[in-house]
């Protein structure tokens, strides 16, 4: 599984969101897309996903291009940066109004007792606390074993103990040759996790590269300091 996107242009109106991107995503990395608030990454994302069309440009998947398409869009799974369910509705409910929509098999037993949902799966979604709200969130992403999962902030209200088990989800995704892409401001959780790194600012591509090669180009310890960086150099 690829994912290529190739000289990308999106505006609404005047406004540049996103100018002459180009990124190729291979399966078994974790993707992680980083930059300031307005910098185009939910648009990017959006895009993948089919829910906004491009000015110009490309997105293909498996080297098929999907602008306009719909049914590659079941080889992906989605977690919002901020997801609305229906309050009056139970949480075993919402499970089940995904598996009506979805034709794959799912896995959801595992993570509901990977992540303690047990005793909250009779109660309605108005009850839940926003850092459990997340944790639905997560297995719904992961339910479907997708070969693609998109993850808008995922670390949104999570403990630290939802946080780790986080992690490891992720890690053993990607040893299932998935593609994991993320956005997150938590530069430690991406540091940790990501395999490479997509900087934008401004909807252009400011870096692209793993860890390790932002922290040698910055000449920064770690990746907080390497952003903050970037940043100064383009605020001067």
């Amino acid at each position: 599984m690829t994912i290529n996107i190739k000289d990308f242009h999106k505006s609404f109106g005047k406004l540049k969101v996103l100018e002459g991107i180009n990124i190729d995503i291979d399966n078994g990395n974790v993707f992680a897309l980083l930059g300031p608030n307005s910098s185009g990454k939910t648009t990017l994302l959006k895009s993948i996903l089919g829910m906004v069309i491009p000015d110009s440009g490309s997105i293909e998947i498996d080297n098929k291009n999907v602008i306009n398409k719909w049914r590659y869009r079941d080889k992906i799974s989605y977690m919002p940066q901020v997801a609305n369910f229906p309050s009056n509705l139970k949480l075993r409910e919402i499970i089940n109004i995904f598996k009506i929509f979805r034709s794959q098999e799912s896995v959801e037993n595992d993570l509901i007792k990977f992540f303690n949902l047990e005793s909250s799966l009779e109660k309605k979604i108005s009850t839940l606390s926003g850092g459990t709200k997340q944790k639905v969130n997560i297995v719904l992403a992961f339910m479907f074993n997708s070969p693609i999962i998109i993850l808008d902030e995922p670390t949104t209200g999570l403990d630290p103990l939802s946080l780790v088990k986080l992690k490891k989800l992720i890690n053993d995704y990607k040893h299932l040759n998935r593609i994991i892409l993320l956005s997150s401001h938590i530069m430690d959780f991406v540091e940790e996790i990501a395999d490479r790194i997509v900087f934008l600012l401004e909807g252009k591509m400011h870096f692209d590269g793993t860890v390790d090669q932002i922290k040698k180009n910055t000449q920064k310890n770690n990746l907080e300091n390497s952003i903050a960086h970037i940043l100064n150099i383009n605020n001067d």
